[in-house]
């Protein structure tokens, strides 16, 4: 048994699910156990039946060393052979502690730490690919013995789609063009200027053949979103109005998500729905990309201090923020008209090998 251990963030956990899933089906002898938050159990609930979600509340439940400690002699009771440490975070680092002393086999993901400084560095920039973060889960598995072949992981629906009738009642029958806009991400470098994601919203919601999705959380998102609806006819806004897992129903049956370097680029992408991402601080090449997302997707502009963060928590040193000033609402909306209107979607499912 394999304890695989992430508690953050979503879309690193969301990550996660193509390489769990794909371990578990050419193992299927095996058994996984996930830990991680509770409210992210619906990213798992379709993986093989020999995948089990062991979700906490590791802020309230388990604070401290003590927490950690107590946490760990309860993981001791399902008697794992090995602990998979995808996150390498101080909590995490404490139950490594605790599992070394108990003689269980230990490994731990390496987040390529140094070449990620020198990617985003603001001197001596070294700019290249790195490898992308579900590649480093997999060197995990197989340090522990369980290499894994190929991703041949789709979407959490399989070849299909989610259970419309968990979503009918808010988006009623499908008629046209569903387009989901995320506009949002936790950090201010990761976010297109809302009066021109607005302007990209306006577009849509003016055509007659696309239905808009709008995707936030919490009161401050929720409140422009309600302010679009208002102002634009077929928007429609789903914060607070459906769950994880009808989210990523209706994500499903969506024909194209427009995303920030954010979760739901990978919640999308977990469902095999084509993503549009605007990047600005941030960069694919730091190996948080969607999964299975084509690169042309990308709408961004290549400037020499980019990236200049992993996450997009830095204050731009150029203080103009032109990585994101510079991309349009016209470049958007071009990009998504040329995917949205001819991309035959029932071909977009790929199997991509791990090399």
């Amino acid at each position: 048994m394999l304890l695989v251990m992430r508690f953050s963030a979503i879309g690193d956990v969301a990550m996660m699910v193509p390489a769990v899933d794909s371990l578990a089906r050419q193992y299927p002898e095996n058994h996984y156990t996930i830990l991680s938050q509770s409210f992210l159990q619906p990213l798992f609930a379709h993986c093989p039946d020999n995948v089990r979600f062991l979700g906490i509340d590791i802020y309230n439940d388990y604070k401290g060393i003590f927490g950690m400690y107590r946490l760990y002699r309860e993981l001791l009771q399902h008697n794992f052979d090995a602990v998979a440490d995808l996150h390498d975070v101080l909590r995490t680092k404490l139950l490594r502690v605790f599992f070394r002393f108990g003689g269980i086999k230990l490994r731990c993901i390496d987040k390529g730490r140094k070449d990620k400084r020198l990617l985003t560095g603001k001197n001596n920039k070294k700019f290249r690919q790195l490898k992308p973060t579900i590649e480093r889960y997999a060197d995990v598995f197989s340090a522990l013995g369980q290499p894994l072949a190929q991703l041949d992981f789709q979407s959490i629906f399989g070849s299909s789609r989610g259970d419309f009738n968990m979503i009918e009642p808010l988006t009623g029958k499908k008629s046209n063009r569903w387009l989901g806009i995320a506009p949002f991400a936790k950090h201010e470098g990761k976010i297109f200027p809302l009066d021109r994601m607005e302007q990209v919203v306006a577009h849509f919601a003016n055509r007659d053949d696309v239905t808009v999705f709008l995707f936030g959380g919490g009161a401050s998102e929720k409140k422009v979103l309600d302010e679009w609806c208002a102002k634009f006819p077929r928007t429609v806004s789903i914060v607070g109005k459906l769950n994880l897992s009808a989210e990523l129903v209706l994500m499903s049956y969506l024909d194209l998500m427009l995303s920030m370097d954010s979760a739901n680029m990978h919640l999308a992408s977990l469902t095999a729905t084509p993503v549009v991402s605007v990047w600005g601080a941030t960069h694919p090449f730091t190996g948080f990309y969607g999964y299975n997302q084509p690169l042309e997707h990308i709408v961004q502009v290549e400037l020499s201090c980019r990236p200049c963060s992993v996450y997009g928590n830095k204050a731009c040193h150029r203080k103009n923020t032109e990585c994101m000033t510079k991309i349009t609402p016209q470049m958007v909306i071009e990009k998504i008209e040329t995917i949205l209107f001819e991309v035959n979607y029932d071909e977009r499912y790929i199997f991509k090998p791990i090399e």
